[in-house]
């Protein structure tokens, strides 16, 4: 059985997307998915566009097929760009060459508003209004919005509320998914009984750690404190807090639980955490690892198969619901011009994103793509969960948050929560430090 949440209870978390048309069209044709589509794409015959993102590995070359079928469709010649994190940073570097890219798909909502609030980004038209409208719920589109303007095509989107596990591991140890974090950390005890580390985590990529705090924070704390925090209304010295990162080191402080204790862990990538969990047959360096739904990829990755050796249960519930935190890549145009339009008015449809669909590790909040896309009952499941969810979502609160502070490697939230993972006990000094990086990243 694949414990993944109904539609119905996922109503803390989600992401976007758009499309639309023009003249002179290029047969894009009829959908088949269930609302159907009426994308139409003009002739782009000798136009050029660059397309930026972070994307690497079998992520870049999923979204290179999608921009190989706008090729198809519109006779354009599109070259992807490879970023590197920080985007902004990499974007401003180009930008100030008088070289920058015609689209950049952009990881996080503040990224968004920087490029907006740099005058970098320009809005899109009607014809990709009008596919957001048809596709998206409002909150979806409204996540792409900037003082009233659409400047954001959602295209890719995540459920990082998720605990993947090793189904070999689970039924040596004779355990169970877990609902609480109470039944969580027993779990983890049964695990470790069995002679298996509990739980990978990939702490040297700094965002999986805060994907742990906003999933406790949210479900302990409400939507509507999550909501003041990651607008910096609320001090990171709050209560709530305290609150959270407390629960945290439940965990943390139990090293024995962490795949190579906290210094390995903070010496692991995100991949290797996941290629950890389901390498190694019934004995691998972990039981458990918590992340979206694109560990999928790395699953496979791995040589391992989703839902036969490698199964989901959600994030337990700290507080009375288990919490749904969602991110997101919105498509941005840097140029205006009738092929980058189109490239959005593309990346909006359900066409585009059912050529990523099928190849896995992907998540679509475009209400009108065929389920039966996706490769799995799995990502079948958690994509069904996530559209359900409609406007009742929670995105992902570093990536509200200014991108020094909430994206930044080595950095503001990520940096300080690493230092967290390797000192769990000093919560006090977390907060403070945490609040002071936020004050400094918001202009407090």
């Amino acid at each position: 059985m694949v414990a993944v949440a109904a539609a119905g209870t996922l109503v803390w978390g989600v992401t976007a997307c758009g499309d639309g048309g023009g003249d002179d069209d290029k047969g894009g044709g009829a959908s088949s998915t269930p609302g159907g589509s009426s994308l139409r794409l003009p002739e782009l015959d000798g136009q050029k566009l660059d397309v930026a993102a972070v994307w690497t590995g079998p992520e870049q070359e999923n979204f290179k097929k999608v921009l190989a079928e706008f090729e198809e469709r519109t006779g354009a010649e599109v070259t992807f760009v490879p970023a590197q994190d920080p985007i902004v940073n990499f974007l401003g570097s180009k930008i100030a060459g008088g070289a920058p890219p015609d689209v950049a798909l952009l990881p996080q909502v503040g990224a968004v508003k920087q490029a907006v609030e740099k005058k970098w980004a320009k809005p899109v038209n009607d014809a990709v209004k009008a596919q957001l409208a048809k596709n998206f719920a409002q909150g979806w589109q409204d996540l792409g919005v900037v003082d009233g303007e659409q400047y954001g095509v959602y295209f890719k989107a995540a459920n990082k509320s998720l605990v993947w596990y090793n189904t070999a591991v689970f039924a040596n140890a004779g355990a169970e998914e877990p609902k609480t974090w109470k039944e969580f950390l027993a779990t983890a005890r049964t695990v470790y009984d069995s002679g298996v580390t509990p739980v990978s985590i990939g702490g040297a990529d700094g965002w999986v750690l805060t994907d742990w705090f906003e999933n406790v924070y949210l479900s302990q704390a409400g939507p509507e404190k999550y909501d003041r925090l990651a607008a910096h209304e609320i001090k990171w010295t709050d209560p709530s807090v305290k609150a959270a990162l407390t629960t945290l080191a439940e965990l943390f402080d139990e090293e024995d639980y962490l795949a190579g204790g906290a210094d390995g862990a903070l010496q692991t990538e995100f991949p290797r955490s996941v290629e950890q969990t389901f390498t190694g047959g019934d004995q691998p360096k972990a039981g458990m690892v918590f992340e979206g739904d694109f560990v999928g990829v790395n699953v496979a990755q791995a040589k391992a198969e989703v839902g036969k050796d490698a199964k989901v249960f959600p994030f337990p519930a700290v507080g009375g619901r288990p919490p749904v935190v969602s991110g997101g890549d919105a498509a941005v145009l840097l140029k205006d011009s009738k092929a980058g339009q189109a490239l959005l008015t593309f990346l909006a449809s359900p066409e585009a994103a059912e050529v990523w669909a099928k190849e896995g590790g992907f998540l679509s909040p475009n209400k009108n793509l065929d389920p039966a896309a996706y490769p799995n009952d799995v990502q079948r499941d958690i994509a069904k969960a996530l559209v359900g969810a409609g406007d009742d979502f929670r995105f992902d609160l570093s990536d509200q948050t200014p991108q020094a502070f909430g994206g930044t490697p080595g950095k503001g939230m990520w940096k300080v929560l690493q230092d967290f993972l390797k000192d769990p006990d000093d919560v006090a000094g977390t907060q403070q430090r945490l609040e002071a990086e936020a004050a400094k990243a918001y202009g407090d």
